[in-house]
């Protein structure tokens, strides 16, 4: 059987470092850190009191307040980035197939404050199990898609991937699957997360994986430094759609770029630590390569999982080396987690934005907080330490990983 082509023709972004897709660039090439401050719970007694929290942003000003109230800030989310990337890609429902238009959404947690107040209104009372009804519809995570579809009208296939970290990027790897295979139009993907909650931040605290630099936040994620101590917590969402290449013609949509193919694999090794030799990795960057039918040499960056943690950053640079060989010290290679944190289930939304970005403007975004050099990090290797860099990016490869191995890679190509 043919594949047909699929490509991406609009995209939304809801970040710590910009609530809009222009403001989101803008806070990438400039090298803007959105840690702070946690501003949402009292922190005096957590260990970090600090995350990549949203800026300024109210549900209110993008929907009603009743309809805000029925959702967790993660469907929230999901709504808002959505609603950008459809106006973004001129999407006229009454001009497309609604049954050919679906959702495949990411989210490695889902409504984790709807969780955690509902229980604690119940434990603080006097044993009446008194609860929303909306308690269960804001808090699992297959909700995001199912919103979307419904304000929209979307009837094609609708849920969401749970994949801890690699949801986004599972769910956006999904969505390129069924339109491959001829099986929708339009899909809509991505990922939205809302993590930065007392709950959110105890639990990662008590794992020991978020940084516990309190003195100096906004240089706290700092992947690859010698001295990085652990990932900052991000919230938001990042949403593209993705569509085939001549349904996305015959209605003269605007292309950011294609997707090429990707790759799934696991560690199988661990429930939160990587494999040290970066197995799973190196295989999920090869079944990437291998299905779309390009060389290790032609990809000219790498968006890495890169989350500023010890083991975490390591694994992933042995892995690059293993599969890119002298290539890799002629790539560009970058983590934009060191600028808007770690969304955990979102990560591989706005980062696979930011790939589409370099393809279009030219430019690479950095790692930022860079101070002083790993000695066990290669020096050859270009990470885009500090400032963004100008190149041409014809391929770009996004890298996401999570909890219980699960790994996933996805490529983006420009379209000529």
């Amino acid at each position: 059987m043919s594949f047909k082509r699929v490509v991406i023709t609009g995209v939304g972004a809801l970040t710590p470092i910009g609530n809009t897709l222009s403001e989101y660039w803008e806070g990438l090439r400039n090298g803007k850190s959105g840690a702070a401050p946690i501003t949402k719970f009292d922190t005096t007694l957590f260990k970090t009191k600090f995350a990549c929290e949203l800026k300024g942003f109210d549900p209110v000003n993008f929907m009603e307040k009743k309809e805000a109230r029925k959702l967790d800030p993660f469907s929230q989310y999901a709504m808002v980035a959505s609603d950008e990337a459809i106006q973004d890609a001129n999407l006229t429902m009454a001009e497309i197939n609604l049954d050919r238009v679906g959702v495949i959404w990411g989210s490695g947690i889902g409504g984790l404050l709807t969780f955690q107040e509902e229980v604690r209104s119940f434990a603080a009372g006097d044993g009446t199990p008194r609860f929303n009804p909306f308690f269960i519809p804001k808090m699992i995570p297959d909700l995001s898609a199912g919103h979307i579809s419904i304000k929209h009208g979307f009837r094609g296939p609708n849920y969401v991937t749970v994949s801890a970290c690699a949801s986004s990027t599972n769910a956006m790897y999904d969505a390129y699957t069924y339109l491959k295979l001829g099986k929708a139009d339009i899909i809509v993907s991505g990922g939205s997360e809302a993590a930065i909650c007392i709950a959110g931040v105890g639990g990662f605290n008590a794992l020991k994986a978020l940084s516990e630099n309190n003195a100096s936040p906004e240089t706290a994620s700092r992947p690859y430094d010698k001295d990085r101590d652990g990932f900052v917590l991000g919230e938001g969402a990042g949403a593209l759609i993705l569509e085939e290449y001549e349904h996305a013609k015959r209605r003269g949509a605007k292309i950011y770029a294609e997707v090429i193919g990707g790759g799934m694999s696991s560690d199988a090794y661990h429930i939160t630590a990587p494999h040290p030799e970066g197995a799973g990795i190196t295989k999920v960057m090869e079944y990437a390569l291998e299905e779309a039918g390009i060389k290790p040499e032609e990809v000219d960056y790498i968006n890495t999982h890169g989350t500023s943690t010890p083991l975490g950053d390591f694994g992933e640079i042995k892995a690059i080396q293993k599969v890119f060989g002298e290539h890799a010290y002629k790539m560009n290679i970058s983590s934009t987690k060191s600028m808007t944190g770690h969304l955990l289930g979102a990560a591989g939304g706005i980062e696979a934005i930011a790939c589409l970005l370099a393809i279009k403007e030219g430019i690479v975004p950095p790692t930022i907080n860079h101070f002083t050099d790993d000695p066990d990090q290669d020096p050859r290797l270009n990470l885009t330490f500090n400032k963004a860099q100008k190149r041409e990016v014809n391929i770009a490869l996004s890298n996401t990983f999570g909890f219980g191995g699960h790994n996933c890679s996805i490529l983006l190509k420009k379209v000529e």
